[in-house]
């Protein structure tokens, strides 16, 4: 049943994984960098629709496929170590290059999309669906109540990230300082990509 104590622990649950440390973050903060908060806001926004299709699949049944099928998430940790070591590779040199308007930041549907190659994302879907889904509820009120709860907790939290990353653009004056952070944030994309895959 649907009551204030469940909803406490869900939305501790839920701050708690969206707050620490991880690709989304990651990503985030460097967007909010180079960008700006105002330009990485679809990136924002993206990731918890993205999450909400993800925990609403995984309530319907699709953590059974990983059950299933084991190796398919390992594929997946590939692949986001992958893209991750591609976007640390697409860091460096990049805020020497910020008046040229090279690039962009993610789009709205891809920080969605991404969410399906996330295995922290995964986690949090399954261990919703497994341990917060209010089985005694009907299910499209139980999967309404842990993905409306995603939603309002998932976007205020992150968006902390991309203003945190924004926040040091003022700090990123001169030319070595710019090199040191792009391989600063370029590190720790890798890092996070190789704490994902062996994890």
């Amino acid at each position: 049943m649907i009551n204030f104590a469940l909803f406490s622990a869900l939305a501790t649950f839920y701050f708690t994984m969206f707050f620490t440390p991880g690709p989304n973050n990651a990503m985030l903060t460097a967007s909010g960098m180079k960008f700006g908060f105002i330009r990485t806001l679809p990136h924002a926004l993206g990731i918890p629709l993205g999450h909400i299709v993800q925990i609403g699949l995984t309530c319907f049944g699709l953590a059974n496929l990983f059950l299933l099928y084991p190796g398919i998430q390992f594929y997946m940790k590939i692949l986001c170590f992958l893209y991750l070591i591609y976007l640390g590779w697409k860091m460096i040199g990049s805020f020497s290059m910020t008046q040229k308007e090279t690039g962009r930041p993610l789009r709205f549907y891809e920080a969605s999309l991404f969410q399906f190659i996330n295995p922290k994302a995964w986690s949090i879907a399954i261990t919703v669906a497994s341990g917060f889904f209010p089985s005694e509820e009907n299910i499209f009120i139980g999967v309404a109540f842990v993905t409306i709860t995603a939603a309002v907790i998932c976007f205020p939290t992150i968006c902390l990230w991309a203003l945190f990353g924004s926040g040091l653009r003022k700090f990123v004056g001169n030319v070595k300082t710019k090199k040191i952070v792009e391989y600063l944030l370029a590190f720790l994309l890798v890092l996070t990509g190789i704490f994902i895959l062996f994890k």
